[in-house]
């Protein structure tokens, strides 16, 4: 069945999209949104995700989650959602694959010391680099810079952008400008990214130990279903348990994001695209959905992201961050041949800057898009007692 043949009448079609910014030939044998979506999986950037971290670093173990991972985890559940919803599960699977393709490495501890270094020139965030990457830095087309992504796609990557910054950004940034909302694909998929990563989170967690599964009985989601889980499976313990809770908790969110979405769409009444940009939120859980998985949110940031092995691991990350930043503005001959050009102010975006903002945001494009392990790499190259190559 077509896309078009089983979505509402307010899902994004190729016929309701505002388009691409440069004007190509229509796809021939798939959709506009499946030629995003192959656009980004065949991306340099979308490659680069499996050696990211995500919580804990690439090396510190096989079976954790990447970026990588984690996208594809995202996309399986936007693409769920938005078929139930009959909403374009194509769009929302482009989303989900591309909204981390701007991450630094090193996680959440790379961004805050990437957006530290790049304070005085406008700050780093990760959705506005993911932007920039299929926007610009992307370089596989002869006919434009970047992946010439659809309007709605672009759209739903800019998850949240100050002000000051949207109203440089043309019609991707309006929506900011004007109180609008992005497509109903758009705000399923930032509600995807937050069931996958609050519960691969919990996964890797216990994995590594760092967690106790009796540090979680307090915590309601993951206590009722595991409950539920050793009542239906009383010999049931160890990791199949864990996969067991966690697969029901993931299910509990989709069905209860099903249900909230739905009735405030029919209480909307909302009928075509513009519609919904005109509406408030439409996409989320219900109020006691939403403190549950508050109180997991709030159970991972203190005994997770705040334990002090992973605090290890982010402090020796913002420290590579900070004085590779340092080393490569300071002395642009040190990056690579692209990126020298770049700083010099021979890219496109960089017409309207300063000189040492242009170098700044070279230079955080080419920290940007580093893996972990190459990130250390580079770091022991310049900093290294003994390295020389």
């Amino acid at each position: 069945m077509a896309v078009a043949d089983r979505c509402a009448s307010y899902a994004v079609l190729d016929s309701t999209s505002a388009g691409r910014r440069f004007p190509e030939p229509p796809p021939k044998a798939r959709s506009e949104f499946q030629r995003d979506r192959d656009r980004i999986i065949h991306s340099t950037a979308f490659r680069r995700l499996e050696y990211k971290t995500q919580v804990f670093v690439n090396h510190e173990g096989d079976l954790f989650r990447t970026r990588l991972t984690h996208s594809i985890e995202v996309a399986q559940i936007a693409r769920s959602v938005a078929r139930a919803l009959q909403l374009n599960d194509d769009l929302a699977e482009a989303i989900a694959l591309a909204h981390d393709l701007g991450h630094t490495p090193f996680g959440h501890a790379g961004q805050e010391a990437l957006d530290a270094c790049m304070r005085a020139h406008g700050g780093f965030e990760h959705n506005l680099q993911s932007l920039r990457t299929v926007d610009m830095l992307e370089e596989r087309y002869g006919a434009f810079d970047g992946l010439n992504l659809m309007f709605e796609t672009r759209e739903g990557i800019l998850k949240h952008c100050p002000l000051a910054i949207a109203r440089t950004l043309g019609d991707v940034g309006r929506r900011f400008t004007e109180d609008r909302r992005p497509s109903l694909e758009a705000q399923l998929t930032n509600l995807a990214d937050e069931i996958a990563y609050n519960n691969h989170d919990v996964d890797d967690g216990l994995r590594s130990g760092l967690i106790d599964p009796s540090m979680l009985d307090g915590v309601s989601l993951y206590a009722r279903h595991a409950a539920a889980a050793q009542k239906e499976y009383p010999a049931i313990s160890g990791r199949r348990l864990v996969h067991e809770t966690i697969g029901r908790m993931i299910g509990a969110l989709v069905e209860d994001l099903l249900a909230e979405s739905g009735r405030r769409i029919a209480a909307a009444a909302v009928a075509t695209l513009e519609d919904v940009r005109a509406a408030p939120p439409l996409i989320g859980f219900s109020s006691a959905m939403q403190a549950e998985n508050r109180e997991l949110k709030t159970f991972l940031r203190e005994n997770l992201y705040r334990h002090y092995q992973v605090l290890r691991m982010t402090n020796k990350a913002r420290r590579i961050i900070g004085e590779l930043f340092e080393a490569f503005t300071g002395d642009p001959r040190l990056l690579p041949p692209q990126y020298q050009q770049m700083a010099d102010g021979e890219a496109p975006g960089a017409e309207n800057a300063g000189a040492e903002a242009v170098r700044a945001r070279a230079v955080a494009d080419y920290i940007a898009g580093m893996t972990d392990r190459y990130a250390m790499k580079e770091h022991r190259r310049l900093f290294g007692v003994g390295e020389i190559d």
